[in-house]
């Protein structure tokens, strides 16, 4: 890979690994410690990722816009003047205004990722993207390796210890990314206000469109790891610690596995059919998790569906960066993020409310039903587009 894409690489990394010390123990610290219902931790998330769609839309279209190194430099910012806050004051109101002050400036710094990964090396293909893919869950697997263990002595030093990190990870920006922005070529020319007008760009909007529709449905169901599940596990007795444990097999499942999926890529080209796969996984790991009543069972299901979201999670953004018309490449990942986001976002809270007045068990028995949507959404989503210019 290009030098430019380890750098992305390498401050993927730091950034999640700080973020993956406080995220996957959100719930836990607010249903634990601060002693409110899972509703209305949901409810807090849906905030926090609410304020992540709008940090995807703004730094998507200012990625196409304006300058990425500079956007870059304002959600960092905004992220660590958010988490310094935290170390001082994390009662409910602050933690809340801080997390969701963390999460738009993290949406800001995503899209912008994702797009420069596709511009400063088109070559590269899904690569390019499967390289921060790879990168985001090493960060995922230390953070957790970590924060279960530091979470266990003191959440304090949790908040710590996200400072430390995004201040690194600001540091790559300002020394590594000046150049970087200069080299990208962010094509500057159509909103999307005026492509409403042009019918030969609104039909890969509206393709990816509903191929966001399945993304959704199956971010949606990975959301209930770090909210619902969350909080069952411990609830059946499984320690913090292990709990974290789930998070570690998840990243580094994902790195080791990378011989694995390029395999399979290999020998199967279409994402559609990755698509495909993954759904299918998906279900499978749903189902364990159903009859889980112990941290065996929970990894089980932890290490199905994380086979299914190394063919899912790349083939998304992918897709998306060859959907894009000229200009619209960062709006575009934009989307996808914005998508994603609003499945963490609503995913907590719905599940929160069936849990809280029904149990856990229909829920899993939902999350089965929906996600036969994905399939139906893979299937046509690319049908209005000519035959040479079909993605799948």
């Amino acid at each position: 890979m290009p030098k430019n894409i380890w750098i992305l690489v390498t401050a993927m990394v730091v950034n999640t690994t700080g973020a993956s010390f406080l995220w996957p123990l959100i719930t836990i610290y607010m249903h634990n410690h601060l002693g409110k219902s899972l509703a209305f931790a949901g409810l807090i998330l849906m905030f926090s990722n609410a304020a992540s769609i709008v940090g995807n839309l703004i730094g998507g279209t200012l990625f196409d816009k304006y300058s990425a190194y500079k956007t870059l430099l304002y959600g960092a910012g905004i992220v660590l003047s958010a988490s310094t806050v935290l170390i001082f004051y994390n009662d409910i109101l602050p933690f809340a205004l801080c997390l969701i002050f963390i999460n738009f400036g993290s949406g800001i710094t995503w899209p912008i990722m994702f797009a420069l990964a596709g511009s400063v090396w088109p070559e590269g293909g899904r690569r390019s993207f499967n390289a921060l893919y790879v990168g985001n869950n090493l960060g995922v697997a230390l953070g957790a390796t970590f924060g279960g263990l530091i979470a266990s002595i003191s959440f304090q030093y949790i908040f710590i210890a996200n400072v430390l990190f995004f201040i690194a990870f600001l540091g790559i920006v300002i020394f590594t990314f000046k150049v970087m922005d200069q080299k990208s070529d962010p094509q500057m020319n159509t909103n999307v206000i005026e492509q409403r007008s042009k019918i030969e760009e609104r039909a890969p909007f509206i393709a990816l469109l509903i191929l966001c529709i399945g993304f959704f449905v199956v971010t949606m169901t990975y959301a209930q790891w770090g909210s619902t599940i969350a909080a069952y596990t411990q609830d059946i007795g499984i320690p913090l610690e292990q709990y974290s444990i789930l998070w570690a097999i998840n990243g580094f499942l994902i790195v080791v596995g990378q011989p694995l999926i390029k395999w399979i890529t290999n020998v199967v080209k279409s994402e559609k059919v990755h698509l495909y796969i993954g759904h299918s996984i998906f279900i499978l790991s749903v189902l364990v998790a159903l009859f889980a009543k112990d941290f065996t069972m929970f990894a089980v299901a932890m290490i199905i569906i994380t086979i299914g979201e190394m063919l899912i999670w790349p083939a998304i953004p992918a897709l998306a960066y060859r959907l894009a018309p000229k200009g619209k490449i960062g709006f575009y990942q934009g989307i996808v993020n914005s998508v994603g986001a609003a499945g963490r976002m609503t995913g907590p809270l719905l599940g929160g409310f069936i849990v809280d007045y029904f149990n856990i068990q229909l829920l899993f028995y939902i999350l089965v039903g929906i996600l036969f949507l994905p399939f139906i959404t893979t299937a046509i989503f690319d049908r209005g587009l000519k035959k040479e210019n079909q993605v799948g």
